[in-house]
């Protein structure tokens, strides 16, 4: 989780970069489309080469990569409308819908304390966007959306991880978003410039580390555990925002924040409480 981190925060740099030129469906598809050659050519110097894409669970694949990729686009989306601190903030939600959600998709109980958690971190979300105060930005409506979407994908990643390996459910995820972003991007595709080819190249092989990391994380413990151990990304990218993008540092998404990761700090001790 600690390599997700990283990969995510350089992510958000790389991505606001290659916004220069191309639009956030351009960069879907390219980030889709380069992680597939990455995956294909990762496999070809494997043992077991393209054996590793065999599966059983096409469906299961298909799924998840169709609730992945509403995460990824309100992810791409909210970058180039929000500060960072703000995105972060709000896509650490993802945990307290995995929350919400896991006991009816991975059978786990929704107990008194993850209740309080979620309760915790949803009052966070209201000091980060403060309605009727604050007209709330479209970018903090697609994250939201897009933080469903990821806890969707982790939840289905926790239930393809203990017979499929992590190259394996990457590769689907780019065989499936390739196309979709191709059919989305299409009006407005062209071969963008040197420079954002090279940023393009950079969120690219950043999504696989960062996607691998997860998938690896996902098979080591519970996704109520491994989810909220990124929350150090916030206090990271606030700062990245400042001393690359001079973005203020807003005391009301900080307060927020610290509430949603308090909401996710009380689920993680409380499945360490766990005999």
């Amino acid at each position: 989780m600690l390599g997700a981190v990283v990969s995510f925060s350089t992510m958000a740099v790389a991505g606001r970069e290659v916004f220069k030129e191309l639009d956030v469906y351009q960069l879907m598809f390219y980030r889709s489309g380069i992680g597939l050659v990455m995956v294909l050519l990762y496999a070809s110097l494997t043992k077991d080469g393209f054996r590793h894409f065999r599966t059983k669970r096409l469906k299961l694949h298909c799924i998840r990569n169709m609730i992945h990729l509403v995460g990824q686009f309100g992810w791409f989306f909210a970058l180039g409308l929000i500060p960072l601190a703000q995105l972060f903030a709000l896509e650490f939600t993802t945990p307290l819908w995995i929350a919400v959600l896991a006991p009816f998709l991975l059978g786990e109980r929704l107990t008194k304390t993850r209740l309080f958690a979620v309760g915790l971190g949803f009052l966070g979300v209201m000091i980060v966007l403060r309605p009727g105060v604050e007209a709330i930005n479209l970018g903090s409506i697609a994250m939201l959306i897009g933080s469903v979407g990821f806890a969707g994908s982790m939840m289905i990643t926790k239930r393809l991880a203990p017979t499929e390996k992590p190259i394996t459910i990457l590769f689907y995820m780019a065989l499936v978003q390739t196309p979709v972003g191709l059919l989305l991007a299409f009006d407005q595709l062209h071969w963008p410039g040197l420079i954002t080819a090279l940023w393009l190249v950079l969120v690219a092989i950043l999504g696989f580390t960062a996607h691998f990391c997860i998938v690896r994380a996902m098979s080591l413990a519970d996704a109520i555990v491994v989810a909220p151990m990124d929350f150090l990304r916030l206090p990271l990218i606030a700062v990245v925002g400042i001393v690359l993008y001079g973005e203020p540092l807003d005391s009301w998404v900080l307060a927020g924040g610290v509430l949603v990761l308090l909401g996710n700090y009380t689920n993680l001790m409380a499945e360490r409480r766990k005999p």
